[in-house]
């Protein structure tokens, strides 16, 4: 594996990382009306809900 010649500077490897930030997960208003107000984007509530419409193959919660 190659090694740099020379020594970089902290100013140099901080320039690299100044790129790297986080974001908040995106959060919508959901259109059902007895499950939770929001969701997470792309996400199927625990309900089985997805754009506000049932997805096959969830059943009711029974206990």
């Amino acid at each position: 594996m190659a090694n740099p010649k020379r020594k970089h500077s902290h100013a140099r490897g901080a320039k690299r990382r100044t790129t790297w930030t986080t974001s908040l997960p995106e959060v919508t208003p959901t259109k059902n009306v007895n499950g939770e107000p929001f969701a997470l984007r792309h996400c199927a509530s625990p309900d089985g809900f997805y754009k506000g419409r049932r997805l096959p193959g969830f059943k009711d919660k029974t206990n």
